[in-house]
Order: structure tokens, then C-alpha cells, then sequence
């Protein structure tokens, strides 16, 4: 072979790989379980910056300048939807941007606010709530639906990358079938009488439909609302009267609520639950992770004598 055939055929080699790894994607997700889901589909392909990072509450979120900035030069920007995070829309409009907007909760059926904690019933109205629960990711299958999404979002956006992006998808589909499979057989094992769940706000509804927990809470969806004197009175005679062991704190929510409610009840303190954002390191900081930690956090507390 001519040698300058050679040599530019090698050069031509080098930048080719070089280039593979390389973002090809500029995706911004809303908050970080989210973003968490674009790196498992989009892996060395995409560059993914998340709004609200873990350990952060989406529910207050104010856009800073930078984050208009960011927004603008997204390829692809993921929100969740369900009322969880509107802000989205109204920073969409302020930076003027006509790139992909995926909603991720499209095509799934909400549960409604007064049903998603299994039972306890809560004005969700006193606080201005939405008329359903946006925490669709907390079932493992809506989870999967997410992930479905975001890669036929991704492969539109990068024809190239639609194998890769394909092939990382059926990986991690396959982690999340193992996950629900767990899940289901650990909580499975916990009697009727241990499977009332205490936690400060109204997350983990799909998470009991899904598994056949009963959540009870003082506040409503957001970790802003504050429950009434009378509906925290009622909560606690409540809990008293099914002998509730054990109230379950949240990760950034109000640790002076579920306090009160311990001292009154007499119950236990459990451990910390993620439902809003992952954790910044530790076993919680991949959504895989924060899912086991939320059900080995409920088993050793449910189910300890």
C-alpha cells in the first residue's frame, strides 16, 4: 500500500475513534432521576445535565439565567410531567427553544391524588395540589416506560447511535425486570399487619399500588404543603389505632413533622426514603440503587418485631 494512503487511512481511523467517544447528544433532564435514566440509555453518546441535582427538591425549583442558557443549547430536554415539575414550560418559553421536548409520562395513566397514597384520605385541595401524583417512576414498570421513551427520543435525535442506543436499553430493561422481580418477592414476605408505611408527604402511591403497600402521610404531594391541625390530629388518633410501629423519614423533607408524629404515637424512627431525587453518592445514587435502599429501608423497619 502507498505509504500517504496508509498514513491518511490511519489518521482517518484515529479521528473516527476519537469521535466516538465523544458526547453526540446534549440532553438536559429536569431532575436527577431522570438524568439518571438518559446516562443508562445514552452512555458515551450523550452529555446529560441535570436542572435540579440529586439531593435537591424539583417542587420549589427557580431557574436561575444559566439554567435558561443550558436549556438553549439542549438537543433534547426530558421532563417528567404530571404537574411535577410546570417550571419547565415557562423556561422553554424564556429561552425560546424549538428543540425536542420529551414528556416522559406520556401514555401512562395517572393515579389520582386522593387514591396514589392507598387509602388515607387527605384534602389534597387545602394546598393547591395537583389532581394526580406525578411520581410514576417509583413503579419499576413506569420506570421501564421512561427508559423506552427516552432511547426512541435519542435515536431520532442521532440516527447513528440507534444500535448503541438500543442495545444499552435491552441491558438496562433487563436490570429494571430484575429489580421488579426482587422487589415484589422481598415485600411479598411482610404480613397484613406490617405493611402500613409513615412517611412526612404523598410520594410513594404508585410504589404501594405496585406492591401492595398502604402509605399514609400529613402532607400532600409536594414537600411544601402543611397539613391542618385537624388532619394531623386525625392522622395521629389514626395510626394509634392500627399500632403503627414505625414512621419513615424522606430525604430533604420536613424532619419536625414526622417527629411529632413519632412522639405522639409512640412508634419508631426508620430510615431515610428517596422518592424525589437521588441521593449525591452512597447506595441511592443511581435510580437501581435508590430502589433497593427505599426497600431494604422498609423491611428492617416493617418488618422487625
Amino acid at each position: 500500500m502507498n505509504y500517504r494512503v496508509f498514513l491518511a487511512a490511519l489518521l482517518c481511523l484515529f479521528a473516527a475513534s476519537a469521535q466516538a467517544g465523544k458526547p453526540t447528544v446534549q440532553v438536559l433532564a429536569t431532575f436527577s432521576i431522570l438524568a439518571d435514566f438518559a446516562h443508562e440509555v445514552g452512555g458515551e453518546r450523550v452529555e446529560v445535565v441535570s436542572l435540579v441535582g440529586p439531593n435537591q427538591d424539583a417542587h420549589g425549583f427557580d431557574p436561575r439565567a444559566s439554567d435558561i442558557r443550558r436549556l438553549s443549547q439542549a438537543q433534547l430536554v426530558i421532563a417528567n410531567g404530571l404537574g411535577f415539575d410546570p417550571w419547565i414550560q415557562r423556561m422553554q418559553a424564556a429561552a425560546r427553544y424549538k428543540g425536542r421536548l420529551l414528556t416522559v409520562s406520556d401514555g401512562i395513566t395517572p393515579l389520582p391524588a386522593d387514591d396514589a397514597h392507598g387509602g388515607h384520605d387527605h384534602d389534597h385541595a387545602d394546598h393547591g395540589e395537583a389532581a394526580s401524583d406525578p411520581h410514576a417512576w417509583l413503579d419499576v414498570r413506569h420506570a421501564q416506560h421512561y427508559v423506552r421513551a427516552i432511547a426512541r427520543a435519542l435515536s431520532e435525535i442521532d440516527p447513528a447511535g440507534k444500535a448503541y442506543y438500543s442495545q444499552r436499553t435491552i441491558t438496562y430493561l433487563k436490570q429494571l425486570d430484575a429489580l421488579d422481580a426482587d422487589l415484589r418477592q422481598r415485600i411479598a414476605t411482610l404480613p397484613d399487619n406490617r405493611r402500613t408505611v409513615v412517611t412526612p408527604h404523598d410520594a410513594f402511591g404508585y410504589f404501594a399500588h405496585a406492591y401492595e403497600l398502604r402509605f399514609v402521610a400529613p402532607a400532600g404531594l409536594s414537600n411544601e404543603a402543611s397539613p391542618s391541625a385537624a388532619s394531623l390530629a386525625e392522622l395521629i388518633e389514626q395510626l394509634r389505632q392500627l399500632k403503627v410501629p414505625v414512621v419513615f423519614l424522606e430525604s430533604f423533607a420536613d424532619e419536625r413533622l414526622i417527629e411529632r408524629i413519632r412522639t405522639a404515637t409512640g412508634a419508631r424512627r426508620g430510615g431515610t426514603l428517596y422518592a424525589d431525587a437521588l441521593a449525591s453518592d452512597g447506595p441511592a445514587s443511581t435510580y437501581l440503587g435508590m430502589m433497593r435502599h427505599n426497600a431494604d429501608t422498609l423491611l428492617a423497619g416493617l418488618g422487625a418485631p
